[in-house]
């Protein structure tokens, strides 16, 4: 049978530079991996980050997003069919960074994918700096993810203090009393490791962590006024402007709850740079090739308000 991973994490944790390496790994380790993408929205922005993989022993697939919740459950099982006859070792679910779990589950044990999967491990990607300002239902979220992982991998650790990482723990702990989950997260559900340094030991924990079948109580995060994600085409703006552009978006309660900023921009003389940003950094590096998109994900989103930030900055460049 074939094992299926599924990496979990809330919007801007790192679950696609986690999976690059983590995918890495596995291939030097003989496997053949697939990957299935499946974003937040009807462009898949962190597929494009990862297309440096494909090659022999990897291939990228992707489930479109922008559809109702029947719907993408059918394009995933249909996408987890066909994938079942390439000859995987392993296949990677990175799913948005909101996710109904038990779509994963369900699914899995549906006929004829019961024959072929095998759930392996559920790993749960979280800030080791996690905002302490989560709504409600942002915290939902986070429980819901953190619930089924057999192991919650910390990002950017290297940049937080014990005390904090202390506190994203208890974070996580409040958010899974919250849903009625009976866990309790520890230091030995936890790999801390800087991901730079991360080694043969780290990897084989990661690969083998299994998961949790923790229940808790489900709520509904569908509704109008919930997360959305908002995207906007072919803007022109240098480095500079873009990091003002959202530092602008990120500290303005007119914009909505702005929990994430992605996308790529050309620049003047053709090059290409990609924008990660979430209210704790804004990375920027350049990249091969991009698409000219910036998709703004949050709750409460007010496209006005974003687009008029985002067009004040485009002003600034010359005719």
């Amino acid at each position: 049978m074939v094992k299926i991973d599924l990496i979990t994490g809330f919007l801007g944790s790192g679950k696609t530079t986690f999976i690059r390496k983590y995918a890495s790994y596995l291939m030097s380790q003989g496997q053949n991996i697939g990957i299935l993408e499946n974003d937040y929205g009807a462009i898949n922005v962190d597929m494009m980050l990862l297309s440096d993989l494909r090659g022999d022993n990897c291939e990228l697939e992707m489930v479109s997003g922008g559809c109702d919740r029947d719907c993408h459950r059918r394009r995933f099982k249909t996408k987890l069919i066909s994938m079942g006859m390439c000859g995987y070792d392993r296949v990677l679910i990175e799913p948005s960074g909101i996710f109904d779990m038990d779509e994963f589950f369900d699914t899995l044990h549906e006929d004829p994918l019961d024959r072929w999967y095998e759930i392996g491990n559920v790993i749960a990607i979280v800030d080791a700096k996690l905002d302490s300002n989560l709504s409600e239902q942002a915290n939902y979220v986070l429980a819901s993810e953190a619930a089924n992982a057999g192991l919650i991998v910390l990002s950017r650790s290297q940049e937080a203090s014990q005390d904090e990482i202390t506190e994203t723990i208890n974070h996580l702990n409040r958010a899974l009393s919250q849903v009625k989950c009976r866990r309790t997260i520890d230091e030995s559900h936890v790999l801390s490791t800087d991901w730079s340094m991360f080694g043969e030991e780290d990897f084989a924990r990661i690969s083998s962590c299994g998961y949790d079948p923790a229940g808790y109580v489900k709520q509904d995060v569908d509704n109008d006024g919930d997360f959305d994600s908002l995207f906007f085409m072919n803007r022109r703006l240098t480095e500079a402007q873009l990091r003002e552009a959202v530092k602008e978006i990120m500290s303005s309660p007119s914009c909505g709850s702005v929990f994430r900023i992605k996308g790529f921009q050309k620049l003047e003389d053709g090059s290409w740079i990609e924008l990660n940003a979430t209210r704790q950094t804004t990375e920027i590096h350049p990249i091969k090739e991009g698409q000219e998109v910036l998709i703004v994900i949050g709750e409460g989103l007010v496209k006005e308000e974003i687009e008029k930030r985002i067009e004040r900055e485009e002003k600034q460049n010359p005719a």
